[in-house]
């Protein structure tokens, strides 16, 4: 069996608890479905948020999402300058990493909302 890596974004509309949780739980949801996994496969979860968002931590989602035994871990990204083209405001990344005898090409990335832009 290997550890496989999918990865994650979604945004916010807004720094709040209720807009944090919503937009992770849609996204581990989504990305639950696209890859058919079980609480058992996920290894780890590392979420980051941008440095504006401060209102909730993404991992509370995923404990309310039912990944009560999966090792999960937030973090801020780099203030990069509103500048770059790869900078999007109010985002939350996940990678994800799961124990499966699927290949990594199978592995299906999901970017919601704002996020699809990267």
């Amino acid at each position: 069996m290997a550890v496989r890596g999918i990865r994650g974004a979604t945004t916010t509309e807004e720094d709040s608890e209720t807009a944090i949780v919503d937009a992770t739980t849609e996204l581990l949801a989504q990305i639950a479905r696209e890859n058919a996994l079980q609480p058992d496969d996920i290894a780890a979860a590392w979420f980051t948020t941008t440095p504006d968002l401060t209102s909730e931590f993404p991992a509370a989602a995923a404990r309310r999402f039912g990944w009560g035994d999966v090792p999960l871990l937030c973090a801020h990204e780099m203030a990069v300058p509103a500048s770059n083209p790869r900078s999007l405001p109010r985002c939350i990344r996940v990678l994800l990493l799961v124990n499966t005898d699927r290949p990594a090409t199978s592995m299906r990335f999901v970017y919601l909302r704002g996020a699809q832009q990267l």
